[in-house]
């Protein structure tokens, strides 16, 4: 009986945690805590993963242009594109955790970079180095 109190104790921390305080740091140890792929081909198998969840994502967009919907219609496609995203969220996290670097400087040095070439007026064109 303490052993099951003690699990949902845990449980309920967790959850007023995940609806109260979210950071990439957290979201990552969380996400990590579900991962079961294997190791000695984790960059590839989550590379392939990241591209297949996008791939839904694009889906689910190309779909509701094809289809079009009411607004009712609409507001459950949008959910259903919001749940793939986190799937491509997790992947990524992986993928951070995978190459040893934390998504939260992934985050901060993606947005360095955006803020650079917004400053340089080069957020359009082609390239990795505008």
């Amino acid at each position: 009986m303490q052993k099951l109190e003690e699990e949902a104790r845990k449980y309920m921390q967790d959850k007023i945690v995940i609806e109260e305080v979210m950071t990439a740091e957290f979201y990552e140890m969380k996400a990590g805590q579900t991962a079961i792929f294997p190791k000695y081909k984790a960059l590839e198998y989550l590379a392939l993963g990241l591209t297949s969840e996008a791939g839904e994502v694009a889906g689910k967009v190309k779909k509701l242009i094809r289809d079009g919907e009411d607004m009712e219609g609409f507001e459950l496609k949008k959910i259903a594109i919001a749940s793939e995203v986190g799937d491509v969220l997790w992947y990524c996290a992986m993928l951070a955790k995978e190459v040893g670097v934390p998504l939260n400087d992934i985050m901060k040095d993606n947005l360095k970079k955006l803020h650079g070439r917004k400053v340089r007026g080069t957020l359009h064109g082609s390239g990795d180095n505008r």
